[in-house]
């Protein structure tokens, strides 16, 4: 995979976070904690209602990167990095090594979750790998996903679709169809 540990870790984030409206994995604060610690997010945080709702306010930006051209996905990085002032740092904490981190950990988790998908698109975008944001290949969801596979076979989301898919296949092949 051409991806960094820490580009690879923001790609799922941001799936995680764009298929939280299908799965309601931010539909309370404590849910949203469990999101935090699930995605390994290092910061400051206030744990409330509004915390959340800034966090979920965010899901229809970080979608559109699933759908955009390159042109469109410029223009979103660069608009997400000026709007809050991104000052990219080299940093290391808990069990990562050196990575780069354009939001100060004190900055509200939803800015910190907008810069940090900016900046993982930025190597998406600069590697030409757009193709990796894709939507669920499942007819019935609505999911995204990030193929980091290294022979982009991955069509399936994180929502369950891939073993619903192969056991909708295994009932086909025992009836005979």
């Amino acid at each position: 995979m051409p991806f960094t540990h820490d580009t690879d870790a923001s790609l799922v984030t941001m799936a995680a976070l764009v298929n939280s409206a299908i799965d309601g994995s931010l539909d309370s604060p404590a849910l949203l904690d469990q999101f935090v610690v699930d995605q390994e997010i290092s910061g400051s945080r206030t744990h409330d209602e509004a915390e959340r709702a800034e966090v979920v306010a965010l899901r229809p930006t970080i979608s559109r990167f699933f759908d955009a051209e390159e042109a469109e996905a410029v223009e979103l990085v660069n608009q997400i990095l000026a709007d809050h002032r991104a000052l990219p740092q080299l940093v290391r904490h808990d069990h990562w090594d050196w990575h780069l981190h354009a939001a100060t950990s004190q900055a509200p988790l939803a800015v910190r979750l907008a810069v940090e998908a900016a900046m993982a698109m930025v190597d998406v975008i600069r590697d030409g790998e757009l193709s990796r944001l894709t939507h669920c290949a499942a007819e019935d969801c609505a999911g995204v996903l990030v193929d980091l596979s290294r022979n982009r076979s991955k069509r399936y989301c994180a929502l369950g679709c891939g073993n619903r898919a192969a056991v909708a296949a295994y009932r086909a092949r025992q009836r005979g169809d």
